[in-house]
């Protein structure tokens, strides 16, 4: 019976050999590209100012701070250099603005130490009718998010009159101005933001021919006042950038 067991289990066929498992197939999921802030872009902006202006007589005497608010609008130029994470780049831009306000008093303060009789109702009034600035940038980018700060030079129009005159003594004056925002690109060729600049623009504009008195039987003369103006300016705006490098 041995024997014949043996002989039957040896015509059997063999157990069939389990087959090595199969090795998981490798997933490489599509990772999209960080966004690219590299290129020149031409843009819109516009928001608020908020604005000091100080007259200054030279012989003593001052207004006092006294603020002058308006809107602004215009228009960007700058582009981006992108370095990793790093973003550089340069930007001016040039805005109408709607600058004015009048002192609430201290106009007689200077007209007495110069000599002039000035009615005690006037009022000193400064007032701005455009801005530029020329500045450099340099932000951190999170793919489509960037935050940057910003600094140069700025020029602008700074106007002064006694409220009794009907014309401004104008000058261009040249100072800076430093501040930051933050930007987001919503495609790859728009993106909109929101920042803060604060611009001093100096303090040596001068009243003069709008600031014109009699001195009593004297003739007309023309005092020599220096005219001082600084705004924060907070806007939004929006860029179309062409292409990127």
């Amino acid at each position: 019976m041995l024997a014949g067991g043996q002989v039957l289990a040896a015509d059997l066929p063999a157990p069939p050999v389990a087959a090595p498992p199969r090795a998981p197939a490798l997933y490489s999921p599509v990772i999209a590209p960080a966004y690219n802030w590299g290129g020149v872009y031409l843009g819109i902006n516009g928001g608020g100012a908020f604005g000091s202006s100080t007259w200054t007589g030279s012989a003593g005497g001052s207004t006092g701070s006294f603020t002058a608010t308006g809107g602004v609008v215009g228009g960007t130029l700058g582009f981006n250099y992108q370095i990793a994470q790093f973003v550089i780049g340069a930007e001016g831009d040039i805005d109408f603005q709607f600058l004015n306000d009048n002192s609430a008093g201290g106009c007689g303060t200077i007209g007495a130490g110069l000599g002039i009789a000035i009615p005690t109702a006037t009022t000193c009034k400064t007032k701005s009718d455009w801005l530029g600035t020329i500045r450099g940038r340099a932000g951190y980018a999170a793919d489509r998010f960037l935050i940057f700060a910003t600094g140069g030079a700025a020029f602008g129009d700074v106007e002064a009159a006694f409220s009794t005159s009907s014309t401004f003594s104008a000058s261009t004056q040249f100072g800076w101005t430093v501040g930051g925002g933050l930007e987001y690109g919503f495609t790859d060729n728009f993106t909109a933001r929101i920042e803060y600049l604060y611009v001093d623009l100096g303090k040596s504009a001068s009243c003069t021919a709008a600031c014109n008195f009699t001195n009593g039987a004297s003739a007309v003369i023309t005092p020599n006042i220096g005219v001082s103006l600084s705004e924060n300016l907070v806007r939004v705006g929006l860029n179309y950038k062409f292409g990127a490098f």
